[in-house]
């Protein structure tokens, strides 16, 4: 495990850039793996500026989202798919053929969750996973429990998942209670992961899933057991870990 300690925010989702420029320059046709919230929303707009620019190419990357809550359309603002379209995929020259996330309102759920295992394995499996880190210690919407659902699977969120998302909606009340995601199986197929975190409430999290036991209380921690994960905090999300020089890391070249 490679763990970076970028200055703030700003720095991180630099740094997170990098790392993503790097897998999909010496592969274009990428299989991307990506996930939504707060904590990837800088490294999207790193990667949307390169496209600008013309440093990086999205035609022949294929991406597959994290999760998707349970009972929303894709057109609701409240929606992943609203949010990946919004915030990085109509800013790209991706092809929407090779654009897939977790339908909201599936028919059959167990068909859908299915049929998504399936394309993932189509495409040959996900080159580099994006993740970030709940402050429960979840990943995708995988939360703490005695058993982790290996795949794509229906899940309870939390509490503390329903009451961390309360900020994107109106109410506590309009959380969606379940949400489509990913087992922690697909997850841990990536061959390369990149973690992200930030801010202060997410150091304990970050802490107990980096140097904690490997256990499924702490969904993140089982990133321990993969061999090819990157770890990029700024320094107040790092301000916990007792084995990392707080102040850097060896960062990428191009940052």
């Amino acid at each position: 495990m490679k763990i970076l300690v970028a200055r703030d925010y700003q720095h991180m989702s630099r740094l997170g850039a990098c790392v993503v420029t790097a897998v999909l320059k010496g592969k274009p046709n990428l299989v991307l793996g990506l996930a939504t919230g707060a904590t990837p929303l800088g490294l999207y707009r790193e990667l949307v500026k390169l496209y600008q620019e013309g440093r990086l190419d999205f035609s022949r990357v294929t991406t597959f989202n994290l999760d998707e809550y349970y009972g929303l359309s894709s057109s609701d603002p409240h929606s992943y798919h609203y949010y990946m379209e919004e915030n990085f995929f109509r800013h790209i020259n991706i092809r929407r053929e090779n654009i897939h996330l977790p339908p909201g309102q599936p028919g059959d759920v167990a068909a859908a969750c299915a049929a998504y295992e399936a394309a993932i394995a189509a495409a040959g499996g996900i080159d580099l996973q994006i993740l970030g880190i709940g402050r429960n210690g979840h990943i995708g919407f995988n939360e703490p429990g005695a058993a982790l659902n290996a795949r794509t699977h229906l899940i309870d969120l939390a509490p503390e998942t329903i009451l961390a998302n309360a900020r994107f909606f109106a109410s506590i009340d309009a959380v969606p209670r379940q949400a489509i995601s990913m087992g922690m199986g697909s997850i841990m197929k990536a061959r390369r992961i990149l973690l992200l975190a930030s801010g202060r409430d997410k150091a304990a999290a970050v802490a107990a899933a980096l140097e904690g036991p490997v256990t499924t209380m702490v969904p993140a921690s089982l990133l321990q057991l993969h061999p090819g994960v990157t770890v990029v905090l700024d320094r107040a999300a790092a301000e916990k870990l007792h084995s990392v020089v707080k102040g850097g890391g060896t960062w990428p070249a191009c940052c």
